[in-house]
């Protein structure tokens, strides 16, 4: 059942690709251009699949549990993460489909990610990581801590969802020129057309839901996950050990083969080599990616995407600190003329502006 891994990571990577879905760009736009196109896109897909979840759940599909909230760790952690999305330009998740796409700096930060993450996990860095992260708080889940039905939360989610939805499609947006059309048909709607942030947003919602019982047959008690994927993969190229190749590690190199396979069809592949800033930016973001991910118990796929849905105080609290980090290098640390330029919708996670054009 391991292998299922694999096939939910190709669609993922497929329409993480397609779609230029990543949580640094929903961020970052936020605060460099107070756009926020893919942020309610991000929130779309917390609310959606926090009623299958929910629904998962009640019908005893799935059973998730949940530790006591370590919350210096992940306040701390997340908030280096956040700072390191900026520096990587991308996400674990952004990082992972950018690869595929290329991204000679994305391959950078990915091996170093998958690195430190191990570090932090399993070698010399494992007691720092769960020394700080023996620091908790016994709370788990929003609805256990307010003694109220998760359904009431999960409500109040969808319904601020609703709201930036509605936000987004009522908002008058200028109209981008794009190039006639060199396919038609499903070619066209798959590999040509640009796809809408929403669009993806519930391809993405779908996939995250059915991530779930795939998952929990294979053994793996979780949804999507980055992170300890990462570092499993890392850390079995090391030791060859055969126990670390679990559901999530095929997830994570079916991104990697999705990404690649939608930049192919749609023309978009190429090898793109960074300048040497860029590269050390690269290195250091994705150092800070593995040390943050591994203290926050999650990426923003992990904690700000799962952990939210599962209505769980710790992804709540990781989504409030990537938020901060990423206004925190978008403010000190992003080039003052990347911050300056004129707002586009811009290739996500890509390391100089390129304008996307964006219909449904």
């Amino acid at each position: 059942m391991a292998i299922t891994g694999l096939l939910v990571g190709l669609i993922f990577g497929f329409a993480l690709q397609r779609g230029r879905f990543c949580v640094t760009t929903a961020f970052r736009d936020v605060w460099q251009s107070r756009r926020a196109t893919y942020f309610t896109a991000f929130v779309t897909v917390i609310a959606v699949q926090a009623v299958g979840v929910g629904i998962l759940d009640a019908t005893g599909v799935i059973h998730i549990t949940h530790k006591a909230l370590p919350w210096l760790a992940v306040s701390l952690g997340s908030l280096i993460f956040g700072v390191s999305m900026v520096l990587a330009a991308g996400c674990a998740t952004g990082t992972w489909y950018r690869a595929g796409e290329g991204l000679v700096g994305s391959w950078i930060a990915l091996v170093l990610y998958a690195t430190s993450a191990a570090a932090m996990k399993y070698g010399p860095l494992e007691p720092l990581n769960q020394g700080l992260r023996s620091v908790t708080l016994p709370v788990t889940t929003i609805p256990a801590s307010l003694h109220i039905s998760s359904w009431i939360v999960i409500a109040v989610i969808v319904a601020g969802a609703g709201y930036l939805v509605y936000r987004e499609l009522t908002t008058p947006r200028p109209k981008v020129a794009t190039l006639p059309p060199t396919r038609t048909g499903l070619a066209h709607l798959l590999f040509e057309k640009s796809w809408h942030p929403l669009v993806t947003a519930l391809v993405i919602s779908a996939v995250a839901i059915v991530a779930y019982p795939l998952s929990f047959a294979s053994g793996r008690q979780a949804g999507l996950g980055i992170t300890t994927p990462s570092a499993n993969l890392a850390n079995w190229f090391v030791t060859g050990n055969p126990a670390r190749i679990d559901w999530g590690v095929w997830l994570v190199l079916g991104i990697l083969l999705g990404s690649a396979a939608a930049a192919w069809a749609s023309g978009e592949f190429r090898i793109r080599v960074p300048d040497a800033g860029t590269a050390i930016r690269s290195a250091i973001g994705g150092i800070g990616l593995g040390v943050g991910a591994s203290w926050a118990g999650g990426c923003t796929i992990g904690n700000s995407m799962v952990e939210t849905a599962q209505l769980a105080w710790q992804g709540w609290l990781a989504f409030g600190f990537t938020f901060i980090g990423v206004g925190l290098a978008v403010r000190y640390l992003q080039p003052r003329a990347a911050r300056s330029v004129p707002h586009t919708l811009t290739t996500v996670g890509a390391q100089t502006p390129t304008s996307v054009p964006v219909s449904l």
